[in-house]
């Protein structure tokens, strides 16, 4: 019997962490999105009024939806992206990524290339998306005169972007997601990394990514909808971290694309783990006022220094 209810979208970055948070109300699914055969492709959670279908894909591609026709219910964004997009959208409190002293990386194949050279007008850039927090943060740090010429900063699909960097097809590349620990082996080294950089001078974790739903749910589908979905969301969670290794099995095939695409060896289930360690956090359950204070505090320096709106409440379900 066909299932009646609604679908929703989710849609998810492919690294890790967010298959690991969402998988319990999707169902399992391979890098294309397609649920797994059996069970496994079923959710384990009871997703009331809805169904939820999976939409993995590059954050880039996202953010850029997110600001043009909003196809997707729920949707993980770039913090920055988000700012474009607030009243569009809103945040929930858990779900998000946060580099706690540690985050995207500038990385390069050439040992002398420094931070002063990162500055320079030739010096070509792969990045992750115009509209990442990864590019907003490097933006802060290097200044908004290193910014001057757009078209050294080179946008890259984010496995794309390690392969780039060794080919020599730019100078140095801003690597995110699972390149944050793997970019060593493809024989890269790291110029700044960061989510570092910002907890050395501003105190506070760098917020990355964030999960986010559609404002127009309780208008679509009645009122309670925003707040029913927004407790699904949290039960997947709880379950993923509550059934640690079934989320990381879940998890492991993304991972072994990612590494595949970007020329880096099949991570083990070890490196996972490690990654899952830095991005499946305390503030990915609930960021807090820590959480929403280190955003207000990463947007009102961007919109400051004109590299994004100001966005002037920050405010989570």
């Amino acid at each position: 019997m066909t299932d009646p209810r609604p679908v929703l979208t989710l849609a998810h970055s492919g690294d890790p962490d967010d298959v690991f948070m969402w998988w319990p109300a999707t169902g399992m699914v391979d890098p294309s999105g397609a649920p797994l055969p059996g069970e496994r492709g079923q959710p384990v959670i009871d997703t009331g009024r809805f169904r939820f279908r999976a939409v993995p894909g590059d954050i880039s591609v996202f953010n850029t939806a997110a600001a043009g026709d909003a196809p997707y219910d729920v949707t993980a964004l770039s913090v920055r992206a988000w700012a474009n997009v607030a009243d569009l959208y809103a945040l929930t409190s858990f779900g998000g990524s946060f580099g706690e002293w540690y985050g995207p990386k500038v990385v390069t194949k050439d040992a002398a290339l420094d931070l002063d050279a990162l500055r320079r007008p030739g010096v070509r850039i792969g990045v992750p998306g115009l509209r990442t927090t990864a590019f907003l943060a490097l933006g802060l740090l290097l200044g908004t005169e290193a910014l001057a010429n757009a078209s050294r900063f080179v946008e890259l699909p984010f496995d794309a972007i390690i392969p780039c960097v060794v080919r020599g097809e730019v100078q140095a590349g801003l690597v995110i997601h699972e390149g944050q620990i793997a970019f060593a082996q493809a024989g890269l080294h790291e110029v700044v990394d960061l989510g570092a950089w910002w907890g050395r001078t501003r105190n506070l974790p760098l917020p990355l990514g964030v999960n986010a739903v559609k404002r127009d749910l309780d208008q679509r589908f009645g009122p309670g909808t925003t707040a029913a979905i927004v407790r699904t969301l949290r039960d997947s969670l709880d379950y993923a971290l509550a059934n640690r290794e079934r989320s990381i099995d879940a998890s492991m095939p993304f991972a072994r694309a990612n590494a595949a695409a970007s020329g880096t060896p099949e991570p083990t289930r070890a490196d996972v783990e490690r990654y899952l360690g830095m991005y499946v956090t305390g503030l990915t359950r609930d960021m807090g006022d820590t959480g929403r204070h280190a955003i207000a505090t990463l947007l009102g320096e961007g919109a400051a220094a004109g590299l994004c709106p100001r966005v002037d409440r920050i405010e989570t379900f």
